[in-house]
């Protein structure tokens, strides 16, 4: 397995922090780790319900300080970004291409959010992206169903 890491910047919109607060703490330092089996996580992909945007979402853990997913999404969506938290996307099936950085722009005429000036990456199983807070990104291409790892977590203030 190849792995890659893109490292994204700049940034708006969308929260994890309220729903974060609402959520029970972390585990003391010092706590065994939280273990979850890929069985478990094809589980909790399979029993997800697919939006009409045509994603899918399965929470695998969540409590105050991040929130665990896998995601999977058989097209295109728009571009949107996270005020309040970092995340993580590793790629584990699938292939497109994924838009970056810039600014958003906001959906008109029918047309979903996107993305000017920003950074355009192919990816394919086993790629990483790390996108920092507020960072814009976007789903610009799917060319083969995409599943993937998300780890959200809060950034530092």
């Amino acid at each position: 397995m190849r792995l890659r890491i893109l490292v994204l910047t700049l940034g708006t919109l969308g929260t994890l922090g309220t729903l974060l607060a609402q959520t029970p703490p972390a585990p003391a330092p010092g706590s065994p780790a939280i273990f979850k089996s890929g069985a478990n996580l094809a589980e909790v992909l399979r029993s997800a319900k697919v939006n009409p945007g045509g994603m899918s979402s399965s929470n695998v853990t969540t409590n105050d300080q991040y929130r665990v997913s896998v995601i999977k999404r058989d097209k295109a969506a728009g571009a949107l970004a996270h005020p309040g938290n970092t995340e993580l996307l590793y790629i584990v099936e699938g292939e497109g291409t994924m838009v970056t950085g810039g600014k958003l722009v906001a959906a008109a005429d029918g047309k979903p959010a996107s993305i000017a000036d920003g950074v355009s990456q192919r990816f394919t199983v086993g790629d990483v992206f790390i996108v920092p807070v507020g960072s814009p990104h976007w789903f610009a291409a799917i060319d083969k169903p995409v599943t993937y790892l998300e780890v959200r977590w809060l950034a530092p203030k």
